[in-house]
């Protein structure tokens, strides 16, 4: 395909609380540099975090009509009342957590319905790429807003501690706009003694750890966590290998944990009963084991405060009962019941923000679509090295082979 006949389309996202876009104005101007002749036709939108105007100065056209495109981009799940029949589309669809023998969970906006998305796509004969999916032969993602995710659910957490328990209001993150502004906050609050516990080593975590490099926190091990008292602020980063255990207690394998999860058991609880907060940082399959059971709330009487970044429903942290909302970013559990209430001092404060890097848009679109030009792009408009195949759920309206659990799932 040569570049002349190949056009890219940017949707506007359906959500209200999405103001991320798949690329820049300045991710267009390196794409039209590297591809002579590409077309950029951007749907319209007085929502989105790049006014209209920035992307027809770099030479983009505005049009609410994609059908003439070759591959539409956009963030979240797209509404099926508007795919077009026959097109290619790649965007963050949250369908390929779903497993046979667990229906309910799959992460995204909550009010989409994932059978009647998959149904549509199916029945339009579309081809569908899912971000989540390009990887490499490692397993390891190629592109993601994991790191802003990491950066904004930090300071959310953060946030909520100081406004839970020390009545104290931040300025939040999308008032900020900006990730300098953030930091700036940060270097100037000097936070009262807290134990703070990480959960994951991937890009999420980073975030979180990046953030906490602005603040007068200190990084501890995981031993002193457990064992030592300390009059300052502090956090320990557990990794996989920290907070999970083969059942016959045999040496952790990163490799037969992804491929046999159901062998292994989570030791987070150890952990949990010296915190005040955890923010849970890490990528969670259906099928490995969660953090905590609901049941065990009542061991961890020191925790106050929970960021779920992961933000699975009922998922690996599983008192994250719902959502929730930039607007309104927290709700608070009865630990005896574990039914939501209305805030007090014996609740649990939790953060289950599920569109984070939202907040800080500009700044996490920005990165998102530099990856994007770089890592996916090529591979799509040149010669794919299979990274687009293995992330491509459904071609022409079939589920490939890789996917094809999901017809259970949309059957039932």
């Amino acid at each position: 395909m040569s570049n002349h006949s190949f056009s890219l389309g940017i949707i506007r996202e359906s959500r209200e609380d999405e103001f991320r876009a798949p690329l820049s104005p300045q991710n267009i101007q390196k794409l039209k540099k590297i591809y002579k002749g590409l077309q950029i036709i951007v749907q319209p939108s007085t929502n989105r975090c790049f006014s209209d105007t920035e992307y027809t100065k770099v030479g983009a056209t505005l049009s609410e009509d994609l059908s003439k495109t070759s591959l539409i981009l956009g963030v979240k799940e797209i509404d099926t009342n508007i795919l077009i029949q026959n097109k290619k589309y790649l965007f963050f669809s949250h369908t390929s957590k779903i497993q046979p023998d667990n229906y309910a969970t799959a992460q995204g906006t909550p009010e989409v319905d994932k059978k009647k998305l998959l149904k549509n796509i199916l029945k339009k004969k579309i081809t569908l790429i899912d971000y989540e999916n390009i990887r490499d032969k490692n397993s390891a993602r190629y592109l993601g807003f994991g790191r802003f995710a990491g950066i904004v659910g930090c300071y959310n957490s953060l946030s909520l501690y100081e406004q839970f328990t020390n009545n104290i209001n931040l300025p939040r993150a999308y008032e900020l706009k900006e990730y300098s502004l953030v930091k700036e906050i940060l270097k100037n609050i000097k936070f009262s003694p807290i134990k703070v516990l990480i959960t994951g080593d991937g890009r999420v975590a980073k975030g979180v750890l990046e953030l906490l490099k602005c603040t007068n926190f200190m990084q501890v091990s995981k031993n002193d966590f457990i064992n030592k008292n300390f009059n300052e602020p502090i956090f320990c980063n557990l990794e996989t290998k920290d907070y999970v255990s083969e059942i016959n207690k045999n040496a952790f394998n990163l490799k037969d944990f992804i491929n046999n999860p159901k062998n292994y058991i989570s030791i987070a609880g150890e952990y949990l009963k010296e915190a005040n907060m955890i923010i849970s940082a890490h990528y969670w399959d259906p099928l490995s084991p969660k953090i905590f059971e609901l049941s065990e709330l009542e061991k961890f009487k020191q925790l106050k405060v929970i960021g779920d970044i992961t933000c699975d429903i009922n998922g690996s942290i599983p008192t994250t009962l719902k959502s929730t909302t930039i607007q309104n970013p927290y709700f608070y559990l009865n630990k005896n019941t574990n039914k939501e209430i209305d805030v007090n001092k014996e609740s649990l404060a939790i953060m289950a923000v599920d569109n984070l890097p939202s907040e800080l848009s500009r700044d996490s679109s920005e990165e998102f679509g530099e990856d994007i030009v770089k890592e996916v792009l090529p591979y799509i408009i040149n010669k794919d090295d299979q990274r687009i195949h293995s992330a491509t759920i459904i071609k022409n309206g079939i589920f490939l082979p890789k996917y094809k659990y999901l017809e259970k799932y949309i059957s039932v």
